[in-house]
């Protein structure tokens, strides 16, 4: 299989928060951010070069933005992350867009992992 380019690469953050609105408020104002909705409880931000989401959570965890990286193969990096010695905190589930996984690191830090495919 070809590779994309971005495989394995950072290409998404995603955070908890209490309040989309004032989110959407505060990044737009500040710092130029567009935004596209994803229902009630999901936004989607682009500041002109990466995108990421805000996500409505009970548990905000300021400076705790969860890093998603793309796969071109979800599985095969699952596979990868699990013998590298991470932990799997959430098994693949599809979402609008495509498929992801959850994984702790050694550390305990929390990452995610999303294909198209």
């Amino acid at each position: 299989m070809a590779q994309s380019g971005k495989d394995r690469r950072i290409d998404y953050i995603e955070f908890n928060v209490s309040d989309i609105g004032r989110m959407r408020a505060f990044y737009g104002e500040a710092f130029g951010w567009t935004f596209k909705d994803y229902g009630p409880d999901y936004c989607e931000f682009s500041d002109g070069k990466l995108t990421g989401g805000f996500a409505v959570g009970e548990d905000i965890k300021p400076g705790g933005p969860l890093v998603i990286l793309f796969a071109d193969d979800l599985a095969d990096t699952l596979r990868r992350v699990e013998a590298a010695g991470g932990k799997i905190v959430k098994p693949i589930f599809d979402f609008p867009g495509g498929r992801r996984f959850h994984f702790a690191d050694p550390d305990g830090y929390e990452l995610a992992v999303w294909s198209d495919k």
